[in-house]
Order: C-alpha cells, then sequence, then structure tokens
C-alpha cells in the first residue's frame, strides 16, 4: 500500500509538464556546471605546460638571426657594412683586461646597481616564486604572463622614471624591481621568470625593466627565444653625462673609489680612453644596437631621448604610449616640474593620492671634472654617436 502511494505521487508529479521541465532543466544546469568546472580546471594547467615546453625546445636550440631573406635584411646589410666602417676608422680599443682599479669599480658597480633598486622599490625585490595554482577559477581572467615590453637600457639614462611614469597607465602592469633574469639568472627557467611578473588582466600590457640588458651580449638572442615579437625600449642620455652620473652613483657607494679623470684614460698623457671601464663602454650605443638588430627589427624597438623625458615627460610618453599600441592616457595633466630635484614628478603616483617624485638616489649632484676630459671624452664618442644617430634616424643633439 505504501509502495503504490509513493508510485502514484511520483505520476502526478511527472504529468505536470511545467514540473517536467523544471526537473530536466535543473539536471542540464548541473551537467553544464560540472562541464565548465571540469575545463577550466584542465586549462589553468595549458599556459604552465606551454612555456616548460617552449622553454625545453629554446634550450636545445640555436635562435634564429635575421637575414637578408627576412623582413628588414637590405637595411641590416647597409647597417652591417656602416658598422664594419666605423669600428675601423675611429679611435676605440677593445676592452682586455682591466687594471685592478676598474675591475674593483666594476665589481663594486654591481653592488650600488642592487642598493639603488632596492631604495627605489621599497623593498619590492625579485623573490623565489611561489608554484603556481593549478586554477584560475576563482581568479577570473587574472594571470600572470611573461613580459610583452621591456625596457632594456640604458643604466643611469632615466629608465627608473620612466617606468614610474608607465605605471599609472591603467592597461600597464610592471614589476617594479629589476629581475635581471636575461643576464644573471636565466638558468632558472621561463616559468620562473613569469612568475615573477605581476598579475595581469586580459588586454594588459606585462613589462619589466633591466638597464644592463642592453649591454649584454647574450640578451638579445634569449629574449628573441622567449618571444621575437617582444617590443624593447632604450632610453639613452649624452653618453659623457651618463659616464659622469654612473661615476656618481658608484660614488655615493664608495668614496674610496679612484678619480673620474683617473678611471677615463688608459694614459693621461697620449689621452687613450680606457674602454674596459663599463662607465665608458655603455655609452658606445651603436655598438650595443648592432647586436640587438641580429634579432629585433628596427621597428621592434623605441628609443627614448633622457633630456627629454626630463624637458617634456608627456610628449615622450605619448610616444611610448603609440608604441605600445596604448590610448595616450599619460599627458601633461600628470606632471609638475620639481625645483629641488631638478626633474618632473607625478601628481599622484601608481595607487595613490600623493605626488610620487623619484628617491633620494635620483638627481645627485655631479662632482666637478676636469673640462679637458669632458672635451676628449666628447671627442672620443662623436663619431659613435654620429653613427648611432644614422642608425636610428634620430638626432639626440649631443654633439
Amino acid at each position: 500500500m505504501e509502495y503504490s502511494v509513493v508510485c502514484h505521487s511520483l505520476h502526478v508529479f511527472w504529468s505536470n509538464p511545467v514540473k517536467k521541465k523544471l526537473v530536466l532543466l535543473s539536471m542540464m544546469l548541473l551537467v553544464w556546471v560540472y562541464m565548465l568546472y571540469s575545463c577550466v580546471g584542465y586549462c589553468a594547467t595549458v599556459p604552465s605546460l606551454l612555456v616548460d615546453s617552449y622553454g625545453a625546445r629554446e634550450a636545445g636550440s640555436v635562435v634564429y638571426k635575421r637575414t637578408e631573406s627576412g623582413g628588414g635584411g637590405g637595411r641590416m646589410d647597409l647597417v652591417s657594412r656602416l658598422l664594419t666602417k666605423s669600428w675601423e676608422d675611429v679611435d676605440y680599443d677593445e676592452p682586455s683586461l682591466r687594471t685592478s682599479a676598474s675591475r674593483d669599480l666594476l665589481n663594486n658597480e654591481l653592488d650600488t646597481d642592487r642598493t639603488d633598486d632596492w631604495e627605489e622599490t621599497q623593498g619590492e625585490q625579485p623573490r623565489t616564486p611561489e608554484p603556481p595554482a593549478m586554477s584560475n577559477f576563482t581568479n577570473g581572467s587574472v594571470s600572470k604572463k611573461l613580459p610583452q615590453a621591456i625596457i632594456i637600457g640604458v643604466k643611469k639614462g632615466g629608465t627608473r622614471a620612466l617606468l614610474e611614469f608607465l605605471r599609472i597607465h591603467p592597461d600597464i602592469r610592471a614589476m617594479g624591481a629589476e629581475p635581471h633574469f636575461f643576464d644573471r639568472s636565466y638558468e632558472n627557467g621561463l616559468e620562473w621568470y613569469r612568475e615573477l611578473m605581476p598579475k595581469s588582466l586580459e588586454g594588459q600590457i606585462t613589462m619589466e625593466k633591466t638597464p644592463s640588458y642592453f649591454v649584454t651580449k647574450e640578451v638579445p638572442a634569449r629574449i628573441a627565444a622567449m618571444s621575437p615579437d617582444t617590443k624593447v625600449i632604450v632610453v639613452v642620455r649624452d653618453p659623457v653625462t651618463r659616464a659622469i652620473s654612473d661615476y656618481t652613483q658608484t660614488l655615493s657607494k664608495k668614496p674610496d673609489i679612484p678619480s673620474f679623470e683617473s678611471l677615463t684614460f688608459k694614459n693621461r698623457t697620449t689621452g687613450l680612453i680606457d674602454t674596459s671601464w663599463s662607465a665608458i663602454q655603455i655609452g658606445i650605443y651603436a655598438k650595443h644596437l648592432d647586436n640587438w638588430l641580429q634579432y629585433f627589427p628596427m621597428d621592434q624597438i623605441l628609443f627614448v631621448s633622457g633630456e627629454q623625458l626630463i624637458r617634456n615627460p608627456a610628449a615622450e610618453l605619448g610616444r611610448v604610449q603609440d608604441f605600445l599600441g596604448l590610448k595616450r592616457i599619460i599627458t601633461d595633466k600628470h606632471f609638475y616640474f620639481n625645483q629641488t630635484k631638478g626633474f618632473p614628478c607625478l601628481k599622484k603616483g601608481e595607487g595613490s593620492s600623493k605626488p610620487h617624485c623619484l628617491g633620494k638616489t635620483k638627481g645627485r649632484t655631479h662632482p666637478n671634472i676636469d673640462p679637458e676630459v669632458v672635451q676628449r671624452l666628447r671627442d672620443f664618442y662623436r663619431p659613435f654617436n654620429m653613427k648611432f644617430y644614422q642608425m636610428t634616424g634620430q638626432n639626440f643633439g649631443w654633439d
């Protein structure tokens, strides 16, 4: 009797067309939710698998170089011929063994770079990445991506200022500290590098900046192996002023180093410049650029004037935003000129309503340098500067 009542109740319930449809819809909804959850859990592991497989393939292969059959080959061949003539004609001595003073100074510069980076980012240092989560289901479309754009140089050119200015753009997510992945930590692998990056939404550009990349021979090939479509930005500055600023930074940390004049020359009497000193070597922009052009076309490299970044930051930021394919959101209204420091500051910093200027490590007063030494350096850099102007199609006005 009890069994018959249950069956009768089920029959009455199922014979109702409205209730029947509700049951079917509920079952379909449950199946759809289950399939969605399973798909998301699987898809979350795909980026890691792709990066790992790409890294393995890159490690076992030779990075391609641009040839005449590729885009821009004719221009590359012309640049190479011009550069070959330039290195033969100018007063340039390839770096050999450094003097003990220069070698000690170069080693110290690595420490001062790290210290300044620490002070500027207020402790935001590269850290050992945590293992990636197995699923992004709770994070929506937020994820960590390999950088699509990198500020590669130059040291003491204005890279920190450019990065801080760019970070206020809503479509840019940039790492604050310098990761030095492609020059110091490459053996850690691309997955380790990706985990250093900030989380970003779909459509946002992930960036980092490490000024030593521009002058490190192996870096262009390594970045091209990660992605040949990477956009690179170089902030350049009058190489003589840059060298003095470089020395000033080191002097602030190591007051007992030799004088700028003694480090500049191999022989003061003959006036032979010591190109083994990194402060001098970095400023030979044309030679470093020649290495980059073997892996990247000129339309993927943007050259920002360090001088214009101070005089007219909005204009230079406009060029950078255009280069990155972003809307021009950073404009004149974001800046004011700080008379004390002598360079522009942000009216509002990233994620803050307060004005933001670069830290105390920026805008140091330069020591007085013998005018004859400055003039000798200008004479030394002039042919390299002219070649650099030809290669980039920009006259930076350093001569």
